[in-house]
């Protein structure tokens, strides 16, 4: 039996969870009546890293099992947090609502990872909060001790809090949405495990020991932890680079987006049908739909290879941030392909760019009096931009029909230049 936090949750933390990263994490009987619940049920039919088990077989763990992991940091990061001056500020009511945010901060999340992040659909932290402040997860939130509005607004940041709960709900914010949060600690914890990589792994212990509380900031550091806040930066890059957004992977994305795009603009396929699928239910509505044979490759794990590789420019490459740009080019593309002999259409080709990825840290170093970019940390702010530099990559990946046969074109590297 756990109860970490007496002085602030009088519940009983008695109800167990085993989990294969953490150990048994505990749980109030009311707050395990969420987890059987059919809203987080679907964060069970949601693999955590969409198409990466195809690259790294063990990538097959779903947003519920992350979700439970943050929960449980989220638990004792508070604890730490309310015996270091945080017990000033926070009520258990607000404490009830973090955890809550932090169990249920994915049930607005798209299946198939980030596929569905770039189209012009709702935030799924407006889902998240439009689902927390719905039934049967309204009435059980609020069993529990918690207000599921505070809990709502803790996951979706446009939603206003209650003045009265303003300092509290930014203190949470901070803790639930920073560098050292929950959220990433447990994601790249497990997600490095399972994948059989070792970039990811941090000391939480050690971290969790070094942080200080902040009524605006959430959490402060010392300098010695400014190693732990490197490792971590860097451990993120290099999941970026490896795992997140390996070729194959990007590939596949790049795939689906194609299709869900094509089935939008054709209006074979509204936004709304789109909101609270699992990994399941969005291949079987697209492909009812539109019988796209880009989703039949992808299902079948036929990724396009990548063809070109260009670094990306802001000064050059804008344009293509918005994905709906991106249609024409992979025509243009396929038009010059065709000049050259080869019978390929639009679809037998993809333009991926990634998502916005950020580094930066927000973190206050108390006894160097200064924000972590300007601490003796190595990592300064150039290398940080490094970091993102060197992830933006722009691929032209194209039907493997057509691979061999491009490849002997000597002029190759022109025709795929964007």
């Amino acid at each position: 039996m756990e109860n970490s936090i007496p002085s602030i949750l009088p519940q009983k933390f008695s109800y167990p969870i085993r989990d294969f990263l953490w150990g048994h994490i505990y749980f109030t009987p009311e707050l395990s009546e969420l987890i059987y619940s059919e809203p987080f049920n679907k964060l069970e039919r949601i693999l955590q890293l969409g198409p990466v088990f195809r690259v790294y077989p063990g990538a097959t763990h779903t947003r519920a099992s992350h979700s439970i992991g943050v929960y449980f940091l989220g638990k004792r990061l508070l604890a730490n947090l309310a015996e270091r001056g945080a017990a000033l500020w926070i009520s258990p009511e607000g404490a009830m609502s973090f955890l809550n945010a932090c169990l249920l901060h994915d049930l607005g999340h798209f299946p198939y990872t980030h596929s569905l992040k770039e189209l012009p659909l709702r935030s799924h932290e407006s889902l998240t909060g439009e689902i927390i402040r719905s039934e049967p997860l309204k009435s059980l939130i609020g069993r529990t001790g918690a207000d599921p509005f505070l809990t709502a607004a803790i996951v979706d940041k446009d939603l206003q809090g209650d003045e009265a709960k303003n300092t509290e709900l930014g203190f949470y914010r901070k803790l639930l949405s920073g560098c050292l949060d929950p959220d990433k600690l447990d994601y790249l914890n497990r997600d490095a495990r399972l994948c059989g990589v070792p970039y990811g792994i941090q000391d939480v212990d050690f971290i969790f020991s070094r942080l200080t509380p902040d009524i605006k900031r959430g959490v402060d550091i010392d300098s010695r932890l400014i190693p732990n806040v490197e490792a971590l930066l860097f451990s993120k890059y290099l999941m970026y680079r490896t795992v997140y957004w390996h070729r194959q992977v990007r590939s596949a994305t790049s795939m689906v987006k194609k299709a869900i795009i094509k089935a939008l603009e054709a209006g074979l396929v509204s936004g709304e049908e789109l909101y609270g699928l699992d990994d399941q239910r969005l291949f079987d509505l697209l492909w009812k739909k539109t019988a796209d044979p880009l989703l039949e490759a992808v299902w079948k794990g036929k990724f396009y290879p990548v063809a070109a590789e260009i670094s990306y420019s802001e000064n050059e490459h804008a344009y293509l941030k918005d994905i709906s740009n991106r249609s024409g080019h992979e025509e243009m593309l396929a038009q010059r392909l065709m000049a050259r002999g080869i019978a390929i259409n639009p679809d037998d080709l993809t333009i991926d760019i990634p998502e916005p990825v950020s580094f930066e840290t927000g973190l206050f170093v108390t006894d160097e009096k200064c924000s972590f970019r300007d601490s003796s940390s190595a990592l300064k702010s150039e290398t940080l931009s490094s970091f993102v530099k060197t992830l933006y990559i722009i691929r032209v990946f194209i039907k493997s029909d057509f691979y061999e046969k491009i490849e002997t074109l000597p002029e190759l590297s022109a025709i795929l230049n964007i």
